[in-house]
């Protein structure tokens, strides 16, 4: 690879802290410490190895306290390293801390020529860009007054306008398209789409898991300062879902019932009967589920749910509703849902499991978001869902 192709290259990049405690020293706790060991270390990352090329926009996940925050500001050059290195080619915009330089007691307008200074860009070019920032703002009203008395969500807008008219070669971004209304959320994402097209490298930092999946070429997967994986999104996605927010995964998972009858076993399969956690727009999805129950159950129902990876309801349905009464259960057996075809459009989505009685009076298990799946959409089409559409034309 050629250097002209790379924009960040990083060797065995690492941060070290110490672990001090959290009192100022004294002299007796200075006292007290001689002798004893060396504080603790700990590595916020460690051992990071990656290229990324010019004009890609690749997406760091991973749970809290993994280092993806860490890892942007060695790029940015903002944190210093304890070993390795870590080169970007090109000038770098970094939203990190959006408003970092920004002074309380300064007006909006001057706020937005200090901030522009931090940031690299020449006070001649912010006169020039000055209208499109405060357009982008939206906060023609307010830029004579103080920042400090705006709200938090009027200074981060001011914080983005101004760094989005930075014109970078690389852009840095840490979970800062979390803060705002959705309008102007959409209009942040607008402008990196913008980037995109200008060929700009981005390096993305965001809990928003379908955000990362629609923008991003490519994806790191880090955990406990360490990249664990690396590729294309769906995959690197699933994975991450399966061991933060899947089957046994601290995040957002439930388990509840009497348990007098369980689900013992869950299996994904595609059309063509193989065993996956992937499946394609418009094809088959089967989902074998493997239950005991411990004694003679009557009228039992099975149901299941559908959420998006970022928590939104999908679709949720049970064998009551559908009209498949089952007579009883008893012993070990197998219960298949068949989704046919897949409408869902390209995504990382939850299923949740469930079987209760006639009278939903009591629910034997219910595992809640514990079965991630991934969809992709090789249809062409665009949207949260695959319809059925037939055009004619007349003349």
């Amino acid at each position: 690879m050629s250097s002209t192709e790379t924009a960040i290259a990083a060797v065995g990049l690492g941060k070290r802290y110490r672990v001090r405690g959290l009192a100022p020293p004294t002299l007796w706790t200075r006292l007290a410490s001689l002798g004893r060991r060396r504080p603790a270390e700990f590595w916020a990352l460690r051992d990071a190895t990656f290229e990324v090329l010019r004009g890609r926009t690749v997406g760091v996940i991973g749970p809290n306290g993994a280092g993806k925050s860490s890892l942007l500001g060695l790029v940015a050059g903002t944190i210093t390293p304890t070993c390795g290195r870590v080169e970007a080619r090109g000038r770098i915009c970094s939203l990190l801390e959006l408003g970092a330089g920004f002074h309380p007691d300064l007006t909006g307008r001057e706020n937005v020529f200090l901030n522009a200074a931090i940031l690299g860009i020449p006070r001649e070019d912010v006169r020039r860009r000055y209208d499109r920032i405060v357009e982008f703002a939206g906060l023609s009203e307010f830029m004579e007054e103080p920042v400090r008395h705006y709200s938090s969500g009027m200074y981060v807008r001011l914080a983005f306008a101004v760094a989005a008219e930075s014109d970078p070669d690389i852009l840095l971004v840490d979970e800062v398209l979390a803060v705002g209304d959705v309008a102007f959320q959409l209009k942040c994402l607008d402008r990196i789409r913008a980037l995109q097209r200008q060929n700009r490298t981005i390096l993305f930092v965001s809990h928003a898991l379908q955000t990362v999946e629609e923008f991003c070429h490519e994806v790191l997967l880090l955990h406990h300062g360490t990249i664990v994986a690396r590729g294309e999104p769906p995959e690197v996605i699933l994975r991450y879902i399966r061991e933060y927010m899947g089957e046994g995964g601290p995040v957002f998972t439930q388990e509840f019932g009497t348990r007098e009858a369980e689900i013992v076993d869950v299996t994904f399969r595609d059309e063509a009967g193989r065993e996956t956690g992937v499946f394609e727009t418009g094809r088959a999805m089967y989902v074998e589920i493997r239950w005991r129950a411990h004694r003679r159950l009557e009228r039992p129902v099975f149901g299941f749910s559908i959420k998006t990876a970022n928590g939104l309801y999908v679709f949720g349905s049970n064998t009551q509703i559908t009209q498949v009464p089952i007579e009883a259960i008893e012993g070990e057996g197998v219960t298949r849902l068949t989704i046919a075809p897949l409408t869902l459009m390209s995504g990382q989505y939850l299923l949740s499991l469930s079987i209760h009685s006639w009278d939903h009076a009591q629910q034997y298990h219910r595992r809640e978001d514990w079965y991630p799946f991934a969809v992709r959409n090789t249809t062409g089409a665009l949207g949260a869902f695959f319809l059925e559409t037939h055009w004619s034309v007349t003349s």
